[in-house]
């Protein structure tokens, strides 16, 4: 088990590593969490032959960059989820900055994560197709690539090495509720589309068996009396069920952006 992707301080991580444990055992799997901090790539544990229960975002599973099944995906409490396994991506600028437009940004310095991630490339990407033009194919002067990490955006934010970068929003809203001193700088200038969270996936050598029991599990935890504590922590209503095809819409906003020859967010 594993919850990398949220664990955005050691008090959430426990928070995961609790919630996973209790539904691990209610359907009886025996699992154990693994600590996997960054910069260790996401690459390497999601490829693991001993995947349980990981956070792996939607892209990278339509993508099949690793031979994982899809369980279930959590339902954030933010409004914006609307009850839904949803999120998106909010782009971060200062709290001090000028900018009251997305606009006002184009021509300075951008950021994103990895190619693979969709809250930190990919919808960045799908946001910025609707303000090229011909006469303006390119609309930032600098975007610097491969920060690897939401955490990389922000602290590149706020401390001025890029003007404008993209978090994932539930990340970003944990934690805003856990470590307020770490997001205090920054405000979100404007949020992209909704689109379907990352899941808690499972190697794809795990019997149908044992997969029917965690995502029964995972689709009851909101039910059970432990789950109150745990998801007023983590900012989680429950957990719904998704397949590989839950993220197909991913490989669609990719496709709009390739036909419009606008493969890297620039």
């Amino acid at each position: 088990m594993n919850a990398r992707m949220y664990a955005v301080t050691p008090d959430v991580e426990r928070g995961w590593e609790q919630l996973l444990g209790l539904v691990a055992k209610e359907a009886e799997v025996p699992l154990r969490y693994l600590a996997y901090a960054a910069p260790q790539p996401l690459e390497a544990l999601w490829a693991r032959e001993d995947l349980g229960m990981v956070f792996m975002c939607g892209y990278p599973i339509a993508l099949r960059l690793a031979p994982v099944t899809p369980i279930a995906a959590p339902i954030p409490s933010a409004a914006w989820a609307q009850g839904r396994p949803l999120y998106r991506t909010d782009l971060i600028v200062r709290q001090d900055a000028p900018y009251q437009r997305l606009e006002d940004t184009f021509g300075g310095r951008a950021g994103y994560t990895v190619a693979h991630s969709h809250s930190g490339f990919n919808a960045f990407r799908h946001h910025l197709l609707s303000y090229r033009n011909p006469q303006r194919p390119m609309l930032y002067g600098q975007m610097l690539g491969n920060l690897i990490t939401a955490r990389n955006i922000l602290d590149s934010v706020r401390e001025g090495r890029i003007d404008v970068g993209p978090l994932d929003a539930y990340w970003h809203a944990l934690l805003a509720r856990h470590a307020p001193q770490r997001t205090s700088g920054v405000r979100v200038l404007e949020s992209t589309a909704a689109a379907p969270i990352p899941a808690l996936v499972a190697a794809s050598t795990v019997p149908p068996a044992t997969l029917e029991r965690l995502r029964g599990a995972l689709l009851s935890a909101a039910d059970r009396p432990w789950f109150a504590r745990l998801g007023n922590m983590l900012e989680l209503q429950g957990f719904a069920p998704v397949t590989e095809a839950t993220y197909s819409v991913l490989l669609d906003w990719a496709g709009e952006a390739r036909a419009a020859g606008y493969d890297q967010p620039a």
